[in-house]
């Protein structure tokens, strides 16, 4: 059943005594035209919607990935603190010294030539 902006339902195919029939042809196929652009709206409305569910799934389950991610890098650098304060005394001295300056740190690619 579609409903007209005069709240006026009108059921395809069965006379309703509250709508007066079209005199003219014109009307009644504008009458249809209309009702068939409003049923493929309403199914661009479901599809939108059924598209709209599966974004939502979606970044529930980036925002899950995200999280764990999250976890598993504090994990990560709480091993390596660990690791790090276990070094000997003449190596480095404390990460404090790795992040003033990283460069000195960094691996040193040798030169091909």
């Amino acid at each position: 059943m579609v409903v007209i902006a005069a709240s006026i339902p009108i059921e395809r195919g069965h006379y309703n005594p509250r709508v007066p029939t079209a005199p003219t042809t014109n009307a009644s196929s504008q009458i249809d035209q209309i009702c068939e652009k409003v049923e493929r709206l309403l199914l661009r409305y479901e599809e939108l919607q059924r598209t709209n569910g599966l974004l939502q799934a979606q970044i529930e389950t980036l925002g899950q990935d995200r999280d764990s991610l999250k976890s598993r890098l504090g994990a990560a650098r709480a091993r390596l603190d660990v690791l790090l304060e276990r070094l000997p005394a003449h190596g480095v001295a404390n990460t404090s010294d790795l992040e003033a300056a990283p460069e000195a740190h960094e691996p040193r690619t040798e030169d091909p030539s």
